[in-house]
């Protein structure tokens, strides 16, 4: 399955299923095939996907001067970061809460 994200306020943001799926969790949703953004719900969902980023990027700071302290060096993170995967839907989520309309997927 695929996330595809719409509204009239912004171009389509389209996620794999388990990048979407983790999205909705951290939004506090269960993961639904079709759902809606309202406009209202917007200021508070890009709050939590950009706390989550900054979880995410505070973890990666510790565990590297955790290692940098016992004299080991991280490996690279591997894959895309959340960063670059919310990064989309928080610019379209922005988008659309100033111009007042929804995000739809799945209709």
């Amino acid at each position: 399955m695929l996330y595809k994200f719409r509204s009239k306020a912004s171009g389509d943001v389209i996620m794999t299923s388990d990048v979407g799926d983790r999205l909705m969790r951290l939004l506090g949703r269960e993961p639904a095939p079709q759902g809606i953004f309202q406009p209202a719900q917007m200021p508070q969902a890009i709050a939590v996907l950009e706390a989550a980023v900054l979880d995410e990027e505070e973890a990666r700071r510790r565990a590297e001067a955790e290692a940098a302290a016992e004299g080991r060096t991280l490996p690279a993170p591997k894959g895309v970061s959340l960063r670059q995967r919310v990064w989309p839907l928080i610019d379209m989520m922005r988008r659309c809460a100033a111009a007042e309309e929804d995000i739809v997927w799945g209709v």
